[in-house]
């Protein structure tokens, strides 16, 4: 019982792990790396949770360790690549360059870290909700960061050069950044992806959506993932515009 107690907290500290990795990855300029293990952490994060459940051994200590571990792979990580693509753009294209005229622009790049502080303003949000148990308000934080590390994936090696360029517009990197702000603190309740049991009754609408996504991915690759966030989001609002609110 000892050791089964403190499994969730190690796989924890696994998510916090891969978000130190990311980190490691990006300031070297392996975005695809920092994706992949953003990716990984997220796959951590899923799983402390479900058998912190199973085990019964759900705790306050396993709660804070998994929002500090979520600040860091979901937090930090995001805002510092939005941070670090829109420094690329004006440092590489020269209508965007930093002059003595506009040194001004030089604080643009990091308006990139507004997601870390709406992230961190949402997971303390969740902590003390005891609406979201079961369900949330908001765009959870590892959905976000997907959001967000798909940027510079979909920029690399997506197939269409127009959304090449449009990615590449410090402008529109700015609007990405405050819709992300915005969904992670908004008042939208959203239904959770994490799974209580295995069992199809219980969790059939995960199991459908997971499946829409992977099939979606496989078609569309990079650019699939926001298209299954901003899903995720209006499938939640339509659940919630047909039948009785889960959260309120």
């Amino acid at each position: 019982m000892e050791i089964k107690k403190h499994i969730p907290n190690f796989i924890t500290l696994l998510n916090l792990s891969s978000g130190l990795l990311a980190i490691i990855a990006i300031f070297k300029g392996y975005y695809d790396e920092a994706f992949l293990f953003v990716c990984l952490g997220i796959f951590f994060d899923f799983w402390d949770g479900f058998l912190a459940r199973k085990f019964n051994v759900s705790g306050e200590l396993g709660l804070q360790l998994d929002s500090l571990a979520d600040m860091v792979t979901s937090g930090v990580v995001p805002g510092l690549i939005m941070f670090r693509l829109i420094e690329t753009i004006q440092n590489t294209q020269t209508q965007y360059n930093v002059t003595e005229e506009t040194f001004y622009m030089g604080i643009v790049p990091y308006f990139g870290f507004l997601i870390t502080i709406a992230s961190a303003y949402r997971l303390a949000k969740f902590n003390i909700d005891k609406r979201q148990i079961d369900s949330f308000i908001g765009l959870p934080t590892p959905a976000n960061a997907l959001f967000i590390m798909s940027v510079p994936m979909i920029q690399y090696y997506g197939e269409y050069e127009w959304l090449f360029h449009l990615l590449n517009n410090p402008f529109v990197l700015m609007f990405l950044t405050l819709l992300s702000a915005y969904f992670l603190n908004a008042n939208i309740p959203l239904f959770s992806l994490k799974l209580k049991s295995f069992a199809w009754k219980d969790a059939k609408l995960q199991y459908l959506f997971m499946a829409f996504a992977v099939v979606l991915f496989l078609l569309l690759d990079f650019i699939a993932i926001p298209i299954i966030v901003l899903s995720y989001i209006l499938l939640s609002v339509l659940i919630n515009s047909t039948s009785k609110p889960a959260i309120g």
